[in-house]
């Protein structure tokens, strides 16, 4: 958001995940009479959380990206979850517009609930801001043409994955109603690098070995989408190359959070992942090894005619243990994914696997 409206003027926006009763209100006050755009992020735990904090700072532009399944043990089901994102749609005036993405049933249903002027994005051309056909290069980055206000530009983005598509409209959107044209945002978008720590970035080293960081934290939406990148990138057609899922808790799941690991460990076998190494314990951690081991064979540590034995999942204690796993068993040309809610820790495996080796950059 913060790229795609600098061009535009001053833009304050928040450093980090500075979106709290905490944080919020900080990121307001690093505001000026310079300050042309105030870009804030709006986080909940409970209904009414959201309304607070946009009281603080009363929005013109409100965005929802989704209803997913984050802290879904504090509020109790997606419902109640929808009903408290709605807040922010609520929240804008009149005179302002509220973006939707149009893809998420529960999102598109919010524009009944807000005074202002609805603008909704897609992957298809039913939205008023949408994607052409999307493509992902061999580091999962998308490729697309954005199309709105009957023009259209070609978007390479630098950040990866194809989730990040709708991210990308959504941010394209706020810069048309402040003013940038196609071309403007195309650009924008296109030249904007990653800028958060821990979140999707991709980096390969010199010794080929590809690490796909995206450690600050974890749901099962985020879970599945950083397991299609690693299968994305791990299987090219011009080379298939081993893949390793490094991953730990999803935090704040209540009572989903046996079921939700259980899927998330079956989907690695289905995404054809090499290396599972479920990091940590307890009875959710227990749930995804053996959600992997229970989806067939590939978990028993049976040999495969293109894998040999290498395709199986594994459980152990900590980030160490994982680490040490990882520097030992590592080929060129491996392709990792280290993901968890934050507070497992797995981020230093990540900034340990990079140090490692000298690095390359990923974009060209």
């Amino acid at each position: 958001m913060a790229a795609v409206l600098a061009p535009l003027g001053e833009v304050v926006a928040p450093p980090g995940s500075f979106n709290n009763e905490l944080g919020h209100p900080w990121t307001v006050l690093r505001a000026t009479r310079r300050t042309d755009y105030l870009i804030l992020e709006m986080a909940a735990r409970h209904h009414g959380n959201i309304a607070a904090l946009a009281e603080i700072a009363p929005p013109s532009i409100g965005v929802v990206l989704n209803v997913g399944t984050a802290h879904l043990g504090e509020f109790g089901s997606r419902e109640v979850i929808a009903q408290t994102k709605a807040e922010l749609p609520q929240a804008v005036p009149h005179s302002g517009a509220v973006v939707l993405n149009a893809d998420d049933p529960a999102v598109a249903a919010m524009a009944k609930l807000t005074a202002a002027r609805v603008v909704r994005v897609s992957r298809d051309n039913t939205g008023d801001v949408w994607a052409g056909p999307v493509s992902l290069d061999e580091l999962a980055r998308p490729r697309f043409t954005l199309h709105a206000h009957d023009a259209q530009a070609e978007v390479r983005l630098g950040v990866c994955g194809d989730h990040q598509v709708t991210n990308a409209l959504c941010a394209a959107a706020v810069a048309l109603e402040c003013g940038a044209s196609v071309e403007q945002v195309a650009a924008a978008l296109t030249a904007a690098p990653p800028v958060s720590r821990h979140r999707m970035q991709v980096t390969t080293r010199g010794d080929g070995v590809t690490v796909i960081d995206d450690a600050y934290n974890a749901n099962p939406d985020s879970m599945r989408a950083g397991l299609q990148a690693l299968a994305w990138i791990a299987h090219q057609p011009e080379a298939t190359r081993r893949s390793w899922a490094v991953l730990g808790e999803m935090a704040e799941l209540g009572e989903d959070a046996i079921a939700e690991h259980d899927r998330i460990g079956r989907l690695a076998v289905r995404l054809d992942v090499s290396r599972l190494v479920v990091v940590g314990t307890g009875r959710s951690i227990s749930a995804m090894h053996h959600g992997a081991v229970l989806e067939g064979a590939w978990g028993s540590g049976e040999a495969t005619a293109d894998h040999g034995a290498d395709r199986t999942a594994v459980n152990v204690a900590d980030g160490d243990a994982a680490l040490a796993l990882l520097r030992a068993e590592l080929r060129p040309g491996d392709v990792v994914l280290v993901k968890a809610s934050n507070a497992a820790g797995l981020g230093a495996v990540a900034d340990a696997l990079v140090a490692d080796d000298t690095c390359g950059s990923v974009r060209p």
